[in-house]
């Protein structure tokens, strides 16, 4: 009689999502995954097919747990002036806080997206479109603290924007001080208004 697979299935995705954003697919080892979720080497394959279909998983939620909710109030339709200020600000805050999981391990995509795994045509995608996704949202935070910004402007400060808080996200590993001065160069050009 075959077994029921009895586990809190998000609760190991989480588990998996912070072996790979601390150490990256690659060096993520079955074994440590194993250890981190509970899991038999088996019910990982089973219930996700293989190591790669755990990191799938493990990208999903951290869209969904870390980096929207951080995004939701850029995200709706009736978004605040103040609402990329304060995600900027909220960002560079957490970067002094060496203990936070940002500072430490710095963004689950960015750090894939600088890795062999980025050469595998579903993670580009998803790199690419969590990039899009800062954009847009970053865009339309700009559209509401500068609703007379001419369109031409506007573009060249939200694709400004989008890269400081991408390569902040890519440095802070090894300098939260440089990455908290990209925040902070990002705010300081989202506060331009000519």
């Amino acid at each position: 009689m075959a077994r029921t697979l009895a586990f809190d299935r998000t609760e190991a995705v989480r588990r998996a999502r912070s072996v790979f954003w601390s150490r990256g697919y690659e060096s993520a080892s079955v074994p440590e995954l194993e250890a981190a979720t509970g899991l038999s080497r088996s019910s990982i394959y089973n219930s996700f097919g293989s190591k790669r279909g755990l990191f799938d998983a493990a990208v999903d939620s951290y869209l969904e747990e870390v980096v929207r909710p951080r995004l939701a109030d850029l995200a709706g339709t009736a978004v605040s002036a103040h609402a990329l200020d304060e995600y900027l600000a909220a960002t560079q805050e957490i970067f002094q806080k060496p203990e936070s999981l940002p500072a430490a391990n710095g963004c689950l995509l960015i750090n894939s997206a600088n890795a062999p795994i980025a050469r595998d045509e579903h993670v580009s995608e998803a790199i690419s479109a969590y990039r899009a996704e800062l954009h847009a949202a970053f865009s339309r935070g700009l559209r509401a603290a500068a609703p007379g910004l001419d369109e031409q402007r506007h573009e060249l400060l939200a694709e400004a924007v989008t890269g400081l808080v991408v390569a902040a996200f890519a440095l802070v590993r090894i300098s939260p001080v440089e990455a908290a001065r990209l925040i902070e160069s990002a705010r300081q050009l989202a506060q331009t208004r000519a």
